[in-house]
């Protein structure tokens, strides 16, 4: 049986800390399994407003008890892990191990252009790869080596063991993500022309799924994430062919494209499609 999460964009009519907690705590007491955010610093409209996605993580883990929650996904590259680490570490622990780590390079290249940093493709792909190594260690709890000479011990660890649930995008067909993701806990699985308002063809996840398993030999404790979009009426029907090819975590996505957070809110009410 598969998972049921709902996904909050972070930007435009979504952009109140308020009601993103508020949608979150409907999502635990309407039986979800987890709530996740995007994590953008700026939106494609320029006059939209956008919030913070870890402060809402924080003011969710502390009026939930139950749901799974996260950042689906970080843009890792454009953040100092040492942040990173001391930020999921303390969210773990305040959601009593509650927490999922997404990891990505960013869809929006503006949001390294515009502030100075490079925007590179290969080179965030490059920095994400050291930032996820070295952000597991520091969750270790160990003395960590670090470029300056120094070494650092982080406490708290995390309450997960042996670490925070891991989860790296990727966009099939494009295989560097999914390479990444063999190496974790996970993969969020974006697609060309499909996705939140086009279905994905059942085939191309299943194929993405295939090549998963083949990197890694087992798909066993491994979670695949796919967004996708449903009603109380349909949900059965469009999400078994996912869970047959493989699917063990379905997130509901929310958006201004199906009716804001009205729709939202009545979308979470329905309940997951058990």
């Amino acid at each position: 049986m598969p998972r049921f999460a709902v996904g909050l964009p972070n930007v435009g009519p979504f952009a109140d800390a308020a009601t993103l907690v508020e949608l979150a705590v409907a999502a635990e007491e309407r039986g979800w399994d987890g709530v996740f955010l995007w994590d953008h610093l700026l939106y494609h409209d320029p006059d939209w407003p956008v919030v913070n996605p870890v402060v809402v993580t924080a003011a969710i883990a502390a009026r939930t008890a139950r749901i799974r929650l996260g950042v689906l996904v970080t843009a890792l590259p454009r953040r100092r892990v040492q942040i990173v680490a001391r930020e999921t570490a303390t969210l773990d622990t305040l959601s009593g191990g509650r927490l999922v780590f997404g990891a990505g390079i960013g869809s929006m290249d503006r949001e390294y252009a515009a502030f100075g940093e490079d925007p590179d493709l290969q080179g965030r792909g490059r920095r994400l790869d050291e930032s996820l190594e070295q952000l597991a260690a520091l969750w270790s709890g160990q003395e960590v080596p670090l470029p300056s000479g120094e070494r650092v011990r982080m406490l708290p660890t995390p309450v997960q063991r042996p670490r925070i649930p891991v989860w790296c995008a990727g966009r099939w067909p494009n295989r560097p993500g999914f390479r990444r993701s063999a190496r974790w806990d996970g993969f969020m699985a974006t697609f060309r022309d499909a996705g939140r308002e086009i279905p994905v063809p059942v085939e191309d996840f299943a194929d993405a799924v295939r090549f998963v398993a083949a990197e890694r030999g087992s798909l066993d404790g491994f979670d695949v994430v796919l967004e996708g979009w449903t009603t109380p009426q349909n949900a059965e029907r469009i999400v078994a062919p996912y869970v047959d090819a493989g699917l063990t975590w379905w997130v509901e996505a929310m958006g201004w494209w199906r009716g804001g957070v009205d729709a939202a809110r009545d979308r979470i009410l329905a309940g997951p499609p058990r």
